[in-house]
């Protein structure tokens, strides 16, 4: 209980810093924006709509990339380069 709260005492002195404030600029369809593009580079046949005929597996993979390259964003932000 004390370590969540210490965390959480951390993330908003980050936040009153500026720092650490993800996603500041992505919104909801942004969002789904780059899970219909990761879905797309991965040849995962992801449609809008219902998408029960796919795997669990691939499902997980667009999600998984997503993480990964929402993390790289993060990552990015910290060292000061340019979000791409």
């Amino acid at each position: 209980m004390a370590d969540q709260q210490q965390q959480q005492g951390q993330q908003q002195q980050g936040q009153q810093q500026g720092q650490m404030q993800y996603p500041k600029n992505n919104n909801k369809s942004d969002l789904y924006n780059m899970k219909y593009e990761i879905a797309n580079e991965l040849g995962v046949p992801l449609k809008q709509g219902y998408n029960g005929d796919l795997t669990s597996k691939q499902s997980g993979y667009v999600g998984g990339y997503m993480v990964k390259r929402m993390i790289e964003q993060v990552e990015r932000q910290m060292s000061g380069q340019q979000q791409q």
